[in-house]
């Protein structure tokens, strides 16, 4: 955890993503990412030069086709454990797209619905920061989805300011990589919780994550020169502050 919360730090540093007084909101699914994510930065708001607070919060997406649904009991648990406060909002977005709606592809518009109810709910608490579980990982993916299927040079910004909702997302795992968050959650033990989506692991995501293992295969060090290119170009919003560039060599790929 000293060197995700490291990583963490510097990124959070590079792109200038907390201010005194924030009250950060951690967006937690139940997956290893988000769990890491709310685990680590609750460690850093202990010592982190500018004062800010923690809290979870959980969209349930509900049971699909009558089945039980994701038990956050456990997530609640551990939030109380580490001291911060966990809010679960209820939503039948699950039986919306897969049972009414039926949707063959439904990873667009289950993300739409999850951001929009996720987002009412903040400003309804009156939170304006929240910070998503996004990892180096994930940042690569995003960059090859776009570029194959959109043919657009893109991805999601470190830092996104949601101006209408007056809320601004953080992603402050970005430097640390897949296999590092992994052996994180597995060494912390944390209540990672089952996902029940009939679309998980059947996505064009996973596609891309089983080409781009291909390729690193005969070119390795791909992930690493693809995300610091982001940084060079830059996309918009992904040149560090003050120019700090900074080499990736630890992500984590081989047990960390």
């Amino acid at each position: 955890m000293e060197k995700i919360l490291s990583l963490m730090r510097r990124c959070v540093e590079d792109y200038d993503m907390i201010q005194a007084g924030d009250r950060v909101a951690v967006g937690v699914s139940g997956g290893k990412d988000s769990l890491v994510t709310l685990t680590a930065l609750q460690k850093l708001s202990q010592f982190y030069p500018k004062p800010f607070t923690v809290e979870a919060v959980t969209l349930d997406m509900g049971p699909v086709d009558g089945g039980a649904g994701m038990d956050f009991g456990p997530v609640a648990d551990y939030c109380a454990s580490i001291g911060v406060p966990f809010t679960l909002i209820p939503s039948e977005i699950a039986h919306i797209i897969f049972d009414l709606r039926k949707e063959k592809n439904p990873c667009s518009m289950c993300a739409k619905m999850r951001r929009g109810a996720l987002h009412n709910a903040l400003a309804e608490r009156g939170i304006k920061k929240i910070a998503l579980g996004h990892h180096f990982d994930d940042a690569v993916e995003t960059f090859f989805l776009s570029l194959f299927y959109e043919g657009r040079i893109s991805c999601f910004q470190p830092v996104t300011e949601l101006t209408r909702m007056g809320i601004t997302q953080i992603r402050p795992l970005l430097y640390c990589g897949e296999g590092m968050v992994r052996g994180a959650a597995k060494r912390l033990g944390l209540p990672v919780v089952f996902n029940p989506c009939p679309a998980d692991g059947a996505t064009k995501r996973q596609e891309v994550k089983e080409l781009i293992r291909d390729l690193e295969r005969s070119y390795p060090g791909l992930k690493e020169r693809v995300f610091g290119s982001m940084q060079r170009l830059p996309l918009p919003e992904w040149e560090p502050v003050e120019h700090r560039r900074r080499p990736y060599a630890e992500q984590g790929e081989k047990g960390e």
